[in-house]
């Protein structure tokens, strides 16, 4: 299977990926394991990944649109089609 990742993502990395590198972050900051020293770098990562999922849900929401769009358009070419040979025969 090949990867539909947009290639204008901010990261190369999947959904399922970057929310289970979130998670992990959002577990360490929960727990109070981060240094202090580390917690900026670690806020900022989480941001990053907020943002690579925001676009991959967008970016999913755009293609099934589209798939919609599509698939609303082939029904009312059939519908028309079959209208037009049903009067043809007569």
């Amino acid at each position: 299977m090949t990867d539909q990742r947009p290639t204008d993502a901010p990261d190369d990395i999947g959904y399922a990926d970057a929310m289970a590198e979130l998670e992990q972050l959002l577990a360490e900051l929960d727990a109070d394991a981060v240094d202090i020293d580390l917690l900026g770098a670690r806020v900022k990562r989480a941001a990053e990944l907020i943002t690579i999922c925001r676009a991959r849900i967008e970016h999913a929401r755009v293609d099934v649109e589209a798939i919609v769009v599509g698939l609303s358009a082939a029904d009312e070419e059939s519908d028309g089609v079959t209208e037009t040979s049903d009067d043809g025969g007569s």
